[in-house]
């Protein structure tokens, strides 16, 4: 298991800027945008396609600051009601799975997408209860639209040998991780999650229990290592669903915080731990989503708790038990 950042918080430098930089605080992976929200500015999809020198060269440039790429990253919305934005978010998602086959990555970071509620409806749309019945067959509709689309999307990830590892992130209709299994279930097992707990903390969901369920059926292609703080006393007034603006922090019932300033470090050594029991071995991509603080800043704090909560030796035999 290995630290690395999702380089999206350093996209006003060069990728080899970002590089030295990162490798400079210990960092040994990175997850690159190619698309989507996450934006391509460390890495050109169109560029680096079919280009054996050009993606020669990237090898090279990881290669001199012992860095490996853990993922591409492209979160968009493929499901969108909106044709041509579906199509966008369809072929950045198909050209990230085949440039990473091209380029050794295991995996492509992504959301799974959020239909809308009906065949005409125009805008995607959040279903969150089961009443009135309309929203039950709107979420009906959607799963309808959502496995169609996952079941070819699946054969062509399973085409090129590479995991989809989905961000359960609410606004998608995959959001949390029953919801990942079962479009898990319907498609193949290229289909997975990226494991990020900050959307789930804020949900109610216990971290480890839930590394521990998608774990047990194999389901964790990547892990996103973000943390969250829920306020108490907001979250008692308004609840958790706030739409208040990100940068009006102190009106917020929570927030996206740096590792170690939503929970404790005991709490990410347990993550760790469990990630460990599961069979997890890849990276822990630092997403720096943290408004309370800078960019360089919340990863050097988040990689001080990693470092110290990160196994860097396998298991050895367990003598006590024989």
């Amino acid at each position: 298991m290995d630290i690395g950042v999702l380089t999206v918080p350093l996209g006003d430098q060069p990728l080899e800027d970002a590089l030295s930089y990162l490798d400079g605080i210990g960092v040994d992976a990175v997850e690159i945008g190619c698309g989507g929200y996450p934006g391509s500015d460390h890495l050109d999809r169109g560029e680096l396609l079919d280009d054996e020198a050009a993606q020669a060269e990237l090898h090279d440039l990881l290669e001199d600051h012992g860095m490996r790429v853990s993922a591409l990253a492209t979160h968009n919305n493929p499901l969108h009601p909106d044709d041509d934005r579906a199509e966008t978010a369809d072929t950045e998602l198909r050209e990230a799975i085949t440039l990473a086959d091209q380029l050794d990555v295991n995996t492509v970071t992504c959301f799974s997408g959020l239909p809308a509620g009906g065949p005409n409806d125009e805008v995607p749309n959040w279903v969150t209860a089961p009443w009135p019945q309309e929203h039950a067959d709107a979420h009906d509709y959607q799963w309808d639209v959502a496995t169609e689309y996952w079941s070819d999307l699946a054969a062509h990830a399973a085409h090129h040998g590479v995991d989809v590892a989905i961000e359960m992130h609410p606004n998608m209709l995959v959001y949390e991780p029953h919801g990942m299994l079962e479009l898990r279930d319907a498609t193949n097992e290229y289909v997975g999650a990226n494991f990020d707990p900050s959307h789930l903390y804020w949900q109610g969901i216990d971290v480890p229990a839930a590394i521990r369920l998608l774990g047990e059926h194999g389901a964790i292609h990547h892990f996103h290592a973000k943390d969250t703080k829920v306020y108490d006393d907001r979250a008692r007034e308004k609840g958790v669903l706030d739409t208040t603006p990100y940068t009006h922090e102190p009106d917020r019932s929570w927030l996206f915080r740096s590792i170690g300033y939503g929970h404790g470090e005991g709490h990410w050594k347990d993550v760790v731990s469990t990630l460990r029991m599961v069979g997890y071995d890849g990276a822990l991509s630092i997403e720096h989503e943290d408004s309370l603080t800078s960019a360089r800043e919340g990863l050097e704090k988040a990689v001080d708790v990693l470092d110290r909560a990160v196994f860097e030796t396998q298991p050895g035999d367990a003598y006590w038990a024989e």
